[in-house]
């Protein structure tokens, strides 16, 4: 395998809506537990630069840029999608550019910048779990979503932990967990050491560690973000096969937990069999729905269908706490599984998928897609849109390719991608096609629609500019060079547009001269 894999965790791969969101900020991955893509920014950028390289160096002279506010110097792979909330960003990256001394060799990171000047404030640097590419794969960083709430961060780390920062660092003294020193300095092989704590690192308050307490098989890396509803945490455990893709080792481990956001307990665990279908990874994110009475946590499950889960854990016959699976739809059309009687194998072109692109909820319907890992390469998908108080498909859509890609709803029109290159706009309650656009370039991350444009990056690294609405003309679209391939989805939160590469995070605004600009170390 090659480290293709490894590039796919911009699902997300994958971080929830904080239940304190404010209207301006972008605290979670779509922003809100709805998971829809959009945003009300207005005075967003129709074209910026991104700038050029120093020489032969990976710094960007901030004189060659455009509209650009600030950069900040990531590793050397992102996947994590930034968020935004009271006046900090976060990102996840990996330890290739190290930013302190004392940690050197592959790592994965967690910076926290300064919102309005992009200065660097503290991170969250994580050891390896040792087990190479089978459950942490090399250099691939912190693939989830920072998700803020209040004070708090939560963070899904490489090493399968669920885990509970003080959004001020050290700065404000050590509170909670006091093993920080300990926990930054493990490695395998008796070479564990105390790294001196410094107010440049993360406050860890609490850590939840979901191969120990939940039996969980991580299939080459803990994926996926985190759904903060009330006091609970929802959480995606990555469970998956082995690096052979041949057995699952653990069968009977839940593919979604729920746990108490103020303790790190576990409330509560899906033991609907899911893990024991699993066709590779469960990587995607949960979403929650509440409208009206209506309430349940939708999951896209990791054989390729839809599960919805009572918001109220249940008991069972042993007295204990589980998730009530209200209902199961297959996303995948049932000629993807079967055909001439005969059963069709995952992996290959015509195939099922799993549901990994993030499932989008507006009122009482639900939107996915389904995909693969792209080491599979391109093949057949479909997008559904399920009524989620009938438990029942209200359309399908199967001229889509497979597709990592969460999705936002605006004005009726549904916008999704897929792996293959290509942005979709649907009439939402229709499933039918207004328009698609190829970006030639294969598609990791979501779009977001803000400001009356569709902001969407690809692996050949550009971001694509499309003006959203009906009326679609190719002569309208911008392309705009990002100098590094974009893995992640784009965000926007206080009038500035936030574009994460694989080596830098970009903060645009209109305002923004390349007089202004200026690179973070």
């Amino acid at each position: 395998m090659t480290d293709s894999r490894a590039r796919f965790l911009a699902l997300g791969a994958i971080a929830l809506v904080a239940s304190t969101a404010t209207a301006d900020d972008w605290p979670a991955w779509g922003r809100t537990a709805a998971r829809n893509n959009s945003c009300n920014e207005t005075g967003l950028p129709s074209n910026f630069k991104a700038g050029k390289f120093l020489g032969a160096s990976d710094e960007i002279d901030p004189k060659t840029t455009e509209n650009v506010k600030w950069i900040a110097k990531l590793g050397s792979q992102s996947y994590g999608n930034p968020t935004v909330a009271d006046g900090r960003v976060y990102v996840g990256t990996n330890n290739d550019v190290p930013r302190d001394e004392r940690f050197t060799g592959d790592r994965s990171c967690v910076y926290c910048f300064d919102e309005a000047t992009g200065d660097f404030l503290w991170e969250l640097n994580v050891p390896k779990l040792g087990t190479g590419k089978v459950s942490d794969w090399e250099y691939l960083g912190i693939c989830s979503s920072p998700t803020i709430d209040g004070d708090k961060m939560y963070i899904l780390t490489n090493r399968c932990e669920v885990t509970c920062i003080d959004i001020n660092g050290m700065k404000d003294g050590n509170q909670g967990f006091q093993g920080e020193g300990a926990y930054m300095g493990w490695a395998p092989g008796g070479k564990s050491k105390t790294i001196e704590v410094k107010q440049t690192d993360a406050d860890i308050l609490w850590s939840f560690n979901m191969i120990d307490e939940c039996g969980v098989f991580p299939h080459n890396i803990t994926s996926s973000s985190i759904a903060i509803v009330g006091d609970r945490l929802w959480v995606s455990t990555s469970n998956g096969v082995d690096y052979g893709h041949v057995e699952t080792p653990a069968p009977f481990a839940p593919c979604l937990i729920v746990v108490d956001k103020n303790t790190g307990e576990l409330v509560a665990e899906e033991q609907s069999g899911l893990s024991q279908d699993i066709f590779h990874a469960n990587w995607t994110s949960p979403a929650y729905l509440k409208e009206g009475e209506l309430e349940m946590a939708i999951f896209g499950g990791p054989s390729g269908w839809m599960h919805a889960f009572s918001p109220t854990p249940t008991t069972d016959e042993d007295g204990y706490p589980v998730l009530e699976e209200l209902w199961r739809i297959d996303a995948n059309p049932a000629h993807y599984r079967e055909q001439d009687g005969k059963k069709l194998k995952y992996a290959t072109r015509g195939g099922p998928s799993e549901v990994l692109g993030t499932p989008m909820v507006d009122g009482k319907f639900v939107y996915a897609v389904i995909g693969q890992d792209p080491e599979h390469g391109e093949g057949v998908g479909n997008m559904v849109c399920i009524d989620a108080q009938k438990g029942e498909i209200v359309w399908s859509y199967d001229e889509i390719n497979r597709s990592l890609s969460s999705m936002a709803l605006v004005d009726g029109l549904l916008y999704t991608a897929d792996y293959s290159g290509f942005v979709y706009c649907m009439e939402a309650k229709t499933g039918k096609l207004v328009w698609r656009h190829d970006t030639m370039g294969h598609i990791w991350g979501s779009p977001l629609v803000a400001d009356g444009k569709v902001y969407i990056g690809n692996e050949d690294g550009y971001l694509t500019i499309i003006p959203a609405g009906r009326e679609y003309a190719k002569d309208s679209v911008v392309e705009v060079d990002m100098t590094s391939p974009v893995y992640s989805s784009p965000i926007a939160a206080n009038g500035v547009l936030y574009v994460a590469t694989h080596t830098h995070l970009f903060a645009i605004a209109e305002s923004a001269g390349s007089d202004e600009s200026e690179e973070k170390k």
